[in-house]
């Protein structure tokens, strides 16, 4: 996952895993960019280079010596890696159903279907409280022994908020009214949780208030405590899905490819999860971006009711189904032997803001350079030395050179477009 489009779809993610497009927020999550500036290049001799293993050549005129800064333009966002979420549109526009375009994207992988619950990391809350608003039908658990379930409208019907924080191993519940003090109420066995028998709950963060379904849950985490939204996976995925798509205006088709999608990586991942975690998954483009109930769109919440418990499966197992916004028109392999490279004829086509950058031309300043690798000193050439192979203009990057008047430093091409913020690794000098 990685988690983008003009309105609103997101560069994604998961270079260990996929991807998804802003989110409402993303939540909601915000698109990434890049500054632009006016100033040209000037460019040097050209330069023939050598094919290494395992890739391309990079084209001739790929050396460039910077006059305060290097330009560069590029196509598709996100690792390209498994589902492209504009290219699910594309093919959605051409008349493919859903599942043909689950499978064009996951080549030999099968049906299944999955339940349960996730138990998801809100990175937003980065206090050590859990701080939720009053409201009907209020509970409060513990988590260990006999946990017994109370009703918190009842217990203090005038409280406009409450309060779980740390109390020696368990969690200590405190009631507050209309801004005044904290007062205690009870401490509760273990790791507590509030919950609203299925309703939304409040959850105030300092990024300020989100609503979420299911339990919103105090966890022990080192010396402090996270805030785990524990709840049904056809639940999170009404908070995930307008996240990563635009619901507003997407094909049906794109929209219910990209809830199977998003399923079967929920099912993946938490399957891979370590017992001990307290999560299963983040709520941003690290995994797939989820907005919780604030983020829902009656489009996608139609979408998973068509798709309800679909995943994709190989080996009778939940796959890795990475998604990205945008390969550029040609997939990147992955991991595991359904993540194939090839040509995406669906990608490319004139709806898909990102073939080319909708930028145009990005500027890397030589000082962005020459403080991201400082041990090269003052900058002095910037060169793409090896490619891919796939797709136009040699495909992706795979490795970049920067030197300079101390030192030179390769970079993979995934590592260069991580530290200057560009939207993907199929990128040029120009």
């Amino acid at each position: 996952m990685r988690h983008l489009r003009p309105t609103r779809a997101h560069p994604a993610r998961r270079l260990s895993g996929a991807g998804p497009l802003l989110s409402v927020a993303l939540l909601s999550v915000a698109l990434l960019s890049v500054a632009l500036l006016s100033v040209a290049l000037l460019s040097v001799a050209l330069l023939s280079v050598a094919v290494p293993p395992g890739g391309a050549a990079a084209e001739e005129g790929e050396r460039r010596a910077p006059i305060g800064g290097v330009d560069l333009a590029g196509r598709g966002y996100g690792h390209g890696i498994g589902l492209s979420q504009w290219g699910a549109e594309g093919a959605a526009r051409q008349g493919l159903g859903a599942q043909r375009i689950l499978r064009f994207y996951y080549p030999g992988t099968g049906r299944g279907t999955v339940g349960g619950d996730v138990r998801v990391l809100i990175s937003a809350d980065t206090s050590d409280d859990v701080v939720v608003s009053a409201r009907r039908a209020l509970t409060a658990t513990g988590s260990a022994g006999s946990a017994r379930t109370w009703r918190l409208d009842e217990a203090r019907p005038e409280a406009s908020r409450w309060r779980i924080t740390a109390a020696d191993g368990d969690s200590l519940v405190s009631s507050q009214t209309s801004g005044g003090p904290w007062k205690r109420w009870r401490v509760l066995p273990g790791q507590a949780q509030f919950a609203a028998g299925g309703a939304p709950v409040r959850l105030h963060t300092p990024a300020g208030a989100v609503d979420y379904r299911g339990a919103l849950r105090s966890a022990a985490s080192g010396a402090g405590r996270d805030t785990v939204n524990v709840v049904a996976l056809e639940s999170y995925l009404r908070g995930v899905v307008p996240a990563e798509v635009i619901a507003s205006t997407w094909d049906p088709d794109a929209i219910r490819a990209q809830a199977v999608a998003a399923r079967t990586y929920a099912a993946f991942e938490r399957a891979a999860a370590p017992g001990s975690r307290h999560y299963q998954l983040c709520d941003t483009a690290a995994c797939q971006v989820y907005g919780g109930f604030s983020a829902e769109h009656p489009r996608a919440d139609a979408a998973i009711r068509a798709t309800a418990r679909q995943v994709r499966t190989k080996d009778g197992k939940p796959i890795f189904a990475q998604f990205s916004a945008s390969n550029g028109g040609w997939t990147r392999a992955g991991s595991f032997g359904y993540l194939r490279a090839k040509k995406d004829p669906y990608d490319p086509w004139r709806g898909n803001p990102y073939v080319p950058w909708p930028e145009g031309t990005v500027r890397i300043s030589d000082e962005a350079l020459e403080g991201a690798l400082p041990q090269i000193g003052e900058l002095t050439g910037v060169e793409v030395t090896r490619r891919d192979g796939d797709g136009p203009r040699g495909g992706r990057v795979v490795e970049v050179r920067v030197s300079g008047t101390d030192a030179s430093s390769t970079l993979s091409g995934d590592r260069f477009r991580s530290f200057f913020g560009l939207r993907s690794d199929w990128f040029w000098l120009v």
